[in-house]
């Protein structure tokens, strides 16, 4: 698929048009059109794997604040 870019940037547009005109729906289908079409390219296949890092690195920082086992005696 060559041209997927022009794809992304019509699913990136189309989100925009579907949200100035206060269209929700649209504009989420076309943003997780876009995003389907991002992860399937070679420059976005690193992005799930990025994404879970980051939440494993988050859940691990606020794991101990929200159990409060923080480790320190009062």
């Amino acid at each position: 698929m060559p041209n997927v870019g022009i794809l992304i940037f019509f699913a990136v547009l189309g989100a925009v048009i579907c949200a100035r005109s206060r269209v929700p729906g649209g504009a989420v289908v076309f943003a997780l059109i876009g995003l389907a079409m991002f992860v399937s390219t070679p420059v976005g296949s690193g992005l799930p794997g990025a994404m879970s890092s980051f939440f494993s690195a988050v859940d691990h920082a606020a794991t101990p604040m929200l159990t409060r086992d923080s480790g320190v005696q009062r």
